[in-house]
């Protein structure tokens, strides 16, 4: 009977060892704070929260019709740049070398003028860096923004694609390792979930001993909660 018994406290012992308890928070597989690096005045707003976007969608405009018309300007001071250099370039065996460096030095910065122009102009409109869902505004047209001090303006996140980020004893650090099973439960759902440890961050949290990995998922809410084992052997 103690052999039996024996036994099975083994058997427990060796399930333990083969399943890791972990709890995680729910986070977008991507989120970024946005906002404008050019000063000015808000035009347009063409999104809100709740707003699905795709990458390079314009959300914000600024004002731009001065920094508009310079644009076109530096194109034009680009064009007959280009011409004059065209002309001297066919009879360079004609003239001295300071004259021709003289238009070759116009049609260079005409070209780096245009380039600085284009680049002001384009900061103009704030963009999606990628597809997802807007979930914080704090802008409306009339607002003033400054370049200098930046403001966050959007939040935006993945619409769909999720990331747990599990948390678990720093003593099972070397037993976790990519391509783990993790099984599941959100909080508040009896449904058990499945998925793949993805990612283990090479770092404990000294204040709670704790490491972090990762596990990709889809659908949940951000700022969800719960908790599951991470399978470390089959059985």
């Amino acid at each position: 009977m103690r052999a039996i018994v024996l036994g099975l406290c083994l058997s427990v012992l060796s399930l333990s060892a083969s399943e890791i308890y972990a709890s995680f928070n729910v986070e977008a597989q991507k989120s970024a704070n946005l906002a404008f690096i050019a000063s000015g005045i808000v035009n347009s707003v063409k999104v809100d929260v709740g707003s699905s976007v795709k990458t390079n969608d314009i959300l914000a405009t600024l004002e731009n019709s001065d920094i508009e018309a310079i644009l076109e300007s530096s194109k034009t001071t680009l064009e007959y740049a280009k011409k004059d250099f065209d002309r001297q370039t066919k009879i360079k065996k004609l003239i001295d070398e300071g004259t021709f460096d003289s238009y070759a030095y116009k049609y260079e910065n005409a070209k780096n003028q245009l380039a600085y122009q284009q680049s002001l102009f384009n900061k103009t409109f704030l963009q999606a860096p990628f597809d997802g869902v807007i979930y914080e505004k704090a802008i409306e047209v009339g607002d003033a923004v400054s370049g200098m001090m930046l403001k966050t303006v959007f939040k935006i996140q993945s619409e769909k694609k999720r990331k747990l980020v599990l948390s678990f004893d720093q003593k099972y650090n070397k037993q976790v390792v990519v391509g783990q099973t993790f099984k599941y439960k959100v909080d508040g759902d009896e449904t058990v979930y499945q998925g793949v440890i993805s990612k283990v961050i090479p770092h404990a949290n000294a204040n709670n001993r704790k490491v972090q990995a990762e596990v990709e998922a889809e659908g949940f809410m951000v700022g969800l909660f719960g908790d599951g084992t991470i399978i470390t052997s089959e059985k």
